[in-house]
């Protein structure tokens, strides 16, 4: 009988559910959006009970559409966004709101304890993080240490009800089992673990007091790619699969992504373009580039050929496409216009988009410079720019950003990467993929469904937990359906605009800390 395993990606615009067998087949899936609430100081929340419930319906309803009944669901695994925190109470349920990733309502507090004037560092603390954890937590709050200290001093209401701060895909994993667990690869953000030693389940207490924030609050930590417990009865009755499920450690995107694209062994290299992008590949040993906002972070354990991943992050990605389409391309009276349309549209301009160049930060960065204050523009608009133009430049703006960050991992892991397995909304248009590969100068493989890799890997992750898939299996089970390979005849025009496209960060971000404060 075919295993299943009931998948979740929650994502920044809400949850993907599925139901995927434990060899990466997936049979039915569904998408629901949820609310991002923005308010004064920097806050970014969501309802993590919104999560919770699109989750059981979506569940229900998946059983009863698909083959798959609730006896073959032998297990479940989430994945999706980090760096966030939930606060909830000793039975997993929330106490608060969500405090997403972009959320800097901490910025104050995280300046006081790591900040100081080496790249906004105290110099000693910056040494003693990425020493043991490899990173350190941001000094403009957007983590799970600001998130902790703005709870702990400017929300006391809250804090005082909560008895874990949790990741959300640990949240999710405790609502579904009623145990509060962490894991090295959950809790990487909080940079809070010595990863030089991953086999210690334990927080590092130098780093915990330097943060400040309650130790007692952190979960406690279990090994990466392990079985946290069963799924709870009641829970199993309200979902309808079997109480004998096993609920595996939840994983961030990166690590879901990583064996969904089937690139798990040293060296092999995937990009994602969501709603964010980055660029991993396992690596053997710990490492930091400070200079250069990239580390090694540890990985899914047994999961993957190397104990740790490249990690790296750029912020707006996919979204510039969301935020093109919504604010700029839509038609006359504000009628929808699609991706499909933009993208058909942007084919018609030349590469290069005759000149015009197009920054893709509207969040501000994270990699390879961290500037949350860095913002998005079109430069070099003539009056004979056209909206093909600007819908193209949008596509090669994010490349361009990609191709930065290449360089970054490049120098990082000495060593050129190519091909790329590229993954994620992003790679759905055969256009784009090209574009990458143009401007990157490299092989791209395109995954089959680039936009349920994150479903995929939860399915394969939790087959290999179980035992129902060796890691020499996995690239063998994550189809391809393309190649694009680089058009050496846009090779100059490419490597002509990308040239100006660093230069235009350092000559505008004294301007972007000015008008940003």
């Amino acid at each position: 009988m075919t295993r299943y395993v009931l998948a979740v990606d929650l994502g920044t615009g809400g949850p993907k559910v599925g139901l995927v067998s434990t060899r990466g087949q997936i049979v039915w899936w569904e998408h629901h959006p949820v609310t991002t609430t923005y308010g004064d100081h920097g806050s970014a929340t969501q309802d993590p009970e919104e999560w919770w419930q699109l989750i059981v319906a979506a569940t229900r309803r998946g059983l009863g559409e698909s083959s798959v009944t609730g006896d073959q669901v032998v297990a479940v695994g989430v994945t999706g966004q980090w760096a966030s925190t939930v606060p909830v109470d000793a039975s997993g349920r929330p106490v608060g709101p969500c405090l997403l990733w972009t959320d800097t309502q901490g910025a104050e507090h995280s300046r006081r304890a790591v900040g100081g004037p080496v790249q906004g560092y105290d110099p000693r603390k910056l040494a003693t993080w990425v020493r043991r954890s490899g990173g350190v937590p941001s000094p403009t709050g957007a983590d799970p240490v600001g998130h902790m200290l703005h709870l702990r001093h400017d929300r006391p209401e809250v804090a005082a009800r909560a008895r874990w701060y949790l990741e959300p895909v640990d949240h999710l994993t405790m609502r579904f089992t009623g145990v509060a667990a962490a894991s090295h690869m959950s809790m990487t953000a909080a940079w809070l673990t010595d990863n030089r030693r991953l086999d210690v389940l334990e927080y590092d207490p130098r780093l915990v007091a330097l943060s400040g924030v309650e130790p007692d609050k952190l979960p406690p930590l279990v090994p990466s790619g392990s079985v946290v417990g069963p799924v709870q009865p009641s829970v199993a009755a309200e979902l309808g699969i079997s109480p004998t499920a096993r609920v595996v450690t939840g994983m961030p995107d990166l690590h879901a992504v990583t064996v969904g694209s089937g690139m798990v062994l040293e060296g092999e290299t995937h990009a994602s373009i969501g709603t964010s992008a980055w660029m991993s590949c396992p690596l053997p040993r710990k490492k930091t580039d400070v200079f250069r906002q990239t580390a090694t972070v540890p990985g899914p354990g047994d999961l993957a050929g190397s104990a740790y991943l490249m990690g790296n992050s750029q912020d707006s990605a996919g979204r510039c496409l969301q935020w093109f389409r919504d604010s700029i391309a839509a038609g006359a009276g504000g009628s929808p216009v699609s991706y499909d349309d933009i993208t058909a549209l942007a084919a018609t301009s030349p590469p290069g988009s005759r000149g015009v160049l197009f920054t893709p930060w509207l969040t501000g960065e994270r990699s390879p410079v961290d500037d949350r204050s860095a913002r998005a523009g079109f430069h070099n608009v003539s009056m004979g720019t056209t909206q093909a133009d600007l819908s193209r430049a949008v596509l090669e703006g994010v490349a361009f950003n990609l191709r930065w960050l290449l360089e970054a991992a490049e120098h990082f892991t000495g060593s050129r990467l190519d091909p790329l397995r590229l993954v994620g909304g992003g790679a759905q248009s055969e256009l784009w993929c090209q574009i990458v590969a143009d401007i990157c100068d490299r092989v791209v493989h395109r995954v089959a469904d680039p936009l349920l890799c994150g479903l995929r890997g939860v399915g394969i992750a939790a087959g290999l937990t179980l035992e129902d898939v060796a890691l020499e299996e996995v690239r063998s089970l994550v189809p391809v359906d393309g190649e694009h390979r680089p058009d050496p005849a846009t090779r100059a025009t490419y490597d002509r605009m990308f040239a100006e496209f660093p230069r235009l960060y350092r000559s505008h971000r004294r301007m972007f800390a000015r008008l940003n404060r």
